[in-house]
């Protein structure tokens, strides 16, 4: 068996996430479906983490085992799979792997956008959380800095997740304006379940005067998720890109 990674994109709002879900349509049964039937054999498909329901991905992978050897240079494999698939998941680059390689495990940094629309647009509805009122970004960029000085995010995640620990090392995280757009970008070794709309909910309180970026930093200090804003809804974050060590490609 020779094993590969896929690279899809998908927008998340029909979808109860990546995982499969009992009685729920996921991202992960649907492209393991569009593989076993164009490849003519079983495909467990093995993802980089799991999404929330109705959150998106711009880039996202996933690897899985089969039994061709020379599967990344069919030409239309590509065309074949997006022709199954629904309109809102497209494959975009299928590479082979050493055996080990793993899309989760494998991967050193995660990069996540949260979008936020300042105006009422219909077009965006479905993929940003649209906010009425001045938010201060400076107030927001200064206190994201402080994500950099610390590694304990237990104030941001999901109660009762199962997670060994709530560390973190966070390499980036920002926020720019585009028009009337503005867009939280967060990169990382890896995160928490619902860590990044935790992080941006309470960062808008900061946006909003409601607290400082100093009293932003005690929140996380203090470990307690009660003491976080409410999370952001799904529909804004996207994961944008996954980053792998080189050497696992061959």
């Amino acid at each position: 068996m020779t094993r590969y990674f896929i690279f899809i994109s998908f927008k998340g709002t029909y979808y109860h996430g990546w995982q499969l879900q009992p009685n729920s349509k996921s991202v992960q049964e649907t492209l393991g479906e569009a593989l076993s039937l164009i490849l003519g054999e079983q495909i467990a498909v093995t993802g980089a983490g799991r999404t929330d329901a109705g959150v998106h991905a711009r880039m996202f992978c996933a690897h899985f085992d089969c039994s061709r050897c020379d599967l990344a240079q069919e030409n239309n494999i590509i065309f074949r799979l997006n022709r199954f698939l629904p309109g809102d998941i497209s494959v975009t680059v299928i590479r082979k792997v050493r055996p080990d390689a793993h899309a989760r495990f494998s991967a050193i940094s995660r990069t996540y956008e949260y979008h936020i629309s300042l105006e009422k647009d219909p077009f965006t509805e479905e993929s940003s959380w649209y906010i009425h009122g001045m938010i201060d970004t400076g107030l927001m960029n200064t206190a994201a800095g402080k994500l950099l000085l610390h590694d304990d995010f237990t104030s941001f995640s999901k109660l009762h997740s199962g997670n060994k620990n709530n560390i973190c090392s966070v390499y980036e995280a920002s926020w720019t304006e585009a028009g009337k757009t503005l867009i939280f970008r967060i990169r990382a070794n890896r995160f928490l379940r619902n860590m990044v709309r935790a992080i941006t909910g309470t960062l808008i309180d900061v946006g909003r005067g409601k607290i400082t970026p100093e009293e932003f930093e005690k929140i996380i200090l203090s470990r307690d998720r009660s003491r976080a804003g409410m999370s952001a809804p799904a529909r804004g974050l996207f994961l944008t890109d996954i980053e792998y060590p080189s050497g696992i490609f061959v």
